[in-house]
């Protein structure tokens, strides 16, 4: 893997450690109000200063990463399963499944993800459960066309007509001999994926859509700080850079992990 690599995962570990243990340091309720301190400068008390309801920035940050990295670890999870059994069973069986199954995956594809995400929230309503249920039953497909070429790939494989001709169970083949197989893919998908369910989440929260106050999110604290863009424009400037540094090094760690896991790719 490339020194870019190691950077954004050695970044995303320091996320990690931030979101986890951040909190149970920095003792600070992030719905504490204080009208006294609205928009209060950095200080001892509040390092990054507060927003116009007097609460910490920091604090709100800490418990916003939780509440991010949640969602689009999550969100990736169900694409990822939604899209492995989808393009696995599509190309093991062939035939009508296959047509049937990625078809209904090339009409997916076609619908504009996020306007589609947009018009399900709105009749569903709001939440994190949702959020998630939303962004990975609408973000599997590209998982579903790389499990798919896979399977296609190695289902003709010497051990594996081996292990068929052995009488090994067509759900066991698939699951033991096959699948494994499309591993580094799928790792490589996956730090995409969560990449794109942040954005996706942080879109929806600046809109109104994604998670809720008093509950914090980056995407939510980019929504509050757009009236006071110009009075105090840090409000902005922490959460749109936490959103910006995180997806990077997801993007990144995707590269470098794609270099790394394919033997072609490597210089």
């Amino acid at each position: 893997m490339t020194r870019l690599g190691y950077a954004a995962l050695a970044m995303l570990a320091l996320t990690a450690l931030l979101a986890l243990l951040g909190p149970l340091l920095w003792t600070i309720a992030p719905e504490a109000t204080n009208p006294a301190l609205s928009l209060a400068p950095s200080s001892g008390a509040h390092p990054l200063g507060t927003d116009e309801l007097g609460r910490d920035v920091l604090s709100r940050l800490l418990h916003g990463s939780r509440v991010t990295l949640l969602v689009g670890v999550a969100a990736m999870l169900a694409s990822l399963l939604i899209g492995v059994i989808v393009g696995a069973i599509a190309g093991f069986n062939g035939g009508w499944v296959d047509a049937l199954l990625m078809r209904f995956t090339d009409g997916m594809l076609a619908v504009p993800a996020f306007f589609f995400i947009l018009v399900v929230l709105t009749v569903m309503g709001t939440g994190v459960a949702t959020l998630v249920l939303v962004i990975g039953a609408l973000s599997w497909m590209p998982v579903a066309r790389v499990v798919y070429g896979e399977t296609l790939r190695w289902k003709g494989a010497e051990f594996v007509v081996a292990a068929l001709s052995l009488g090994v169970p067509a759900p066991r083949l698939l699951v033991r001999h096959i699948l494994p197989q499309a591993i580094p893919s799928l790792v490589v998908a996956a730090t995409l994926g969560v990449a794109f369910a942040i954005l996706t989440e942080s879109a929806l929260s600046y809109l109104g859509l994604g998670v809720q106050p008093p509950l914090p999110s980056w995407g939510n604290m980019l929504r509050r700080a757009q009236q006071y863009v110009f009075t105090a424009p840090e409000l902005a400037l922490y959460p749109g850079l936490a959103i910006t540094v995180v997806v990077l090094a997801f993007n990144f760690l995707g590269d470098g992990l794609r270099d790394a896991l394919d033997p072609r790719r490597r210089r």
